[in-house]
């Protein structure tokens, strides 16, 4: 079985979810205990969208248990002339500008934050390659051209 890798900021970032996700379940619990009724017949309707929320709170921290269970961290070298995960990518999107990602494990990965995986499409045909090299994406809109500025 492959290890889930991870950047050094992935790590941390993961870390502080389950950290936090833990404290939601024991709040939760609380809540569920102050709300619930022994000798109640039925069960109460706040305590039973609780107890949905808790199984999805501990369903994402069986989720991070298991990724930190099995985990690598995967370092950049600040030399490589190259694009690897940790890598800082500005790239020229011909006809459509500049934008620069950052490529991270499948676990980190945060398209809103220009954080992409290095098994999506994009992050795949990203990997091995330097600056000035340029290569092409099938995109839901179809092919688009990127070029490589700087690596870091």
């Amino acid at each position: 079985m492959s290890k889930n890798q991870l950047t050094k900021e992935g790590l941390q970032q993961i870390q502080d979810d389950l950290s936090n996700l833990q404290k939601k379940a024991d709040h939760l619990i609380t809540q569920i205990e102050e709300v619930a009724q022994p000798d109640e017949s039925g069960e109460d309707s706040l305590a039973s969208q609780l107890k949905v929320e808790l199984e999805v709170v501990n369903s994402k921290i069986a989720f991070l248990e298991e990724v930190l269970e099995n985990y690598e961290i995967v370092t950049t070298k600040k030399t490589s002339k190259t694009v690897q995960i940790g890598s800082k990518v500005k790239t020229k999107i011909i006809g459509n500008g500049e934008r620069t990602f950052y490529i991270v494990g499948e676990f980190e990965a945060d398209p809103s934050q220009n954080k992409i995986s290095s098994s999506s499409p994009l992050g795949v045909a990203m990997i091995g390659k330097k600056a000035k090299d340029e290569f092409v994406i099938d995109a839901p809109g179809g092919k688009v051209t990127y070029k490589i500025i700087a690596i870091a």
